[in-house]
């Protein structure tokens, strides 16, 4: 359950202002994360004319633009975002948290009128794990109740509980006496990971967590499901879990203090599928009219609450849906929500292949919106990503929403890249593009929190981003779908 708080606070800049202009002011939202720690954001609280975080003029506003931008909240944006990464978190494709988002996010667009539809699919396996504190032994902090990667080829839908015992680098001269027992940390390798988990069996051990190599910096790796190709056909008979970078500095931290006990389980998820969901309001032009597609992918990596990847695009999806639900167009407008992104964009390309070609025909520009609402300092650029690197409808009604808005020097040209579900469109010739905030100097450069458990609210959303990607996605759809 979320609360809002709209208390008014003096303007003032801090060590989390998100860079090129945008700065905490005028006013703080305030809102609770799944009963936990309350976070305050600053929230957008700009006229229509006035010049943006971040733009380089104010913006020349046509009377259209200011139909959309006059209704777009991020307050509202929020309550979505709050419900996707904070009360359901970590949205796996396939898995029964993945069907919580996708029933969620089609209750939304039916609540608005539109023809909402869930368009399954099977996907593979999944294998988690989680890792907790069991009720007894000494006090540790309520946070540490994490979703990791669990290996196929370990002992699956068990749980142990069990001392935890550091050995570092896991040769023989690391371990201590007796781990018998016990659960094993030890840091991870891939070319030695098979002979570190089979010592630690021959020991004795319950478990063991496999620890994160420290990523290049300013990123932070994330969870993981450790492959161990040698153990396919003959299962380790313990669990095998592989943790972020940020959960094995705390799991040391902690070993640092005193003695350490954790429950470790894992779960393997089978016979899955997976959602898209399609919601469409339809335009005066009729049911073979043209199409304007607004869309996001909606699951996670395991382990990452999926704030801005791409929690972030779906609530911009959602609360357009509610903004453009009642401005009369002639195109369709049609917003997909892709289940299954970060296993190879398996949504988004089923859509596509379920297509005639005469539907495809009618379909005028797809927005695709991933990672639109980062508050990492350094991620000032607002990136136009098409997979063929060329120029096209949506690339092009995205640059001319932002010269009115002031932020063309902000704006990249047109850059080749694929990696997201403009590509599944791109590719059978749709006019497609993937628009998001990234490092200045290229399109690789992503925030630190980047499929890693750190991607929350609280460390990784700028309301004053979300809120300029949702008025150039709506006015750039809008003008396309108007016509």
């Amino acid at each position: 359950m979320s609360s809002f708080d709209d208390t008014v606070t003096p303007s003032h800049e801090s060590s989390n202002s998100i860079g090129s202009g945008f700065l905490n002011r005028r006013r703080v939202l305030t809102v609770a994360l799944g009963g936990a720690a309350t976070v305050a954001l600053p929230v957008p609280a700009w006229a229509a004319n006035d010049k943006r975080p971040g733009s380089h003029k104010p913006p020349k506003l046509t009377p259209d633009d200011r139909k959309v931008i006059a209704q777009i909240s991020s307050r509202r944006a929020l309550e979505h975002l709050v419900k996707l990464s904070e009360n359901i978190g970590p949205r796996i494709g396939g898995t029964e948290s993945e069907r919580r988002a996708a029933d969620y996010i089609a209750r939304h667009f039916d609540k608005l009128g539109y023809d909402t539809t869930l368009q399954p699919f099977t996907v593979a396996d999944k294998f988690t794990g989680q890792i907790s504190t069991p009720a007894r032994g000494r006090k540790l902090p309520k946070d540490l109740n994490w979703q990791t990667g669990a290996s196929a080829h370990a002992a699956l839908d068990t749980k142990v509980t069990g001392d935890v015992v550091d050995v570092r680098a896991g040769a023989a001269s690391d371990y201590p006496a007796d781990v018998r027992g016990k659960i094993v940390l030890v840091d991870y390798v891939a070319n030695r990971r098979e002979q570190v988990v089979a010592t630690a069996v021959a020991a004795g051990a319950a478990g063991v967590i496999l620890l994160a190599a420290d990523a290049a910096a300013p990123r932070l790796a994330g969870t993981f499901s450790p492959t161990l190709p040698g153990s396919a056909n003959n299962p380790v008979p313990i669990p095998v879990l592989g943790v972020a970078q940020s959960q094995k500095n705390r799991l040391r931290e902690l070993l640092a203090t005193g003695p350490l006990t954790l429950t470790v389980a894992t779960t393997a998820h089978r016979n899955l599928t997976s959602n898209n969901v399609l919601a469409e309001r339809r335009g005066k032009s009729g049911a073979n009219g043209p199409i304007v597609m607004i869309s996001a992918h909606y699951d996670t990596v395991i382990g990452a609450p999926g704030a801005n990847d791409d929690g972030s695009g779906t609530a911009l999806c959602m609360e357009l849906g509610r903004v453009l639900k009642a401005i009369p167009t002639n195109a369709t407008i049609r917003f997909g929500l892709w289940g299954s992104e970060e296993q190879g964009l398996i949504g988004s390309r089923y859509y596509v292949r379920q297509l005639p070609q005469a539907e495809r025909d009618r379909i005028l520009a797809v927005y695709q919106n991933d990672m639109v609402a980062t508050s990492w300092d350094p991620a000032t650029r607002y990136w136009l990503l098409s997979f063929d690197g060329q120029d096209n409808r949506a690339t092009a009604e995205v640059a001319a929403s932002a010269r009115r808005l002031g932020y063309e020097p902000q704006i990249s040209p047109v850059t080749q890249r694929g990696s997201s579900d403009h590509q599944s469109f791109q590719e059978v010739g749709i006019a497609s593009a993937n628009f998001s905030w990234r490092g200045e100097e290229s399109p690789a450069l992503l925030e630190p929190p980047y499929h890693t458990p750190e991607d929350t609210i609280a460390n990784n959303i700028s309301l004053e981003r979300l809120q300029v990607s949702m008025e150039l996605i709506g006015t750039a759809a809008y003008a396309t779908a108007r016509a």
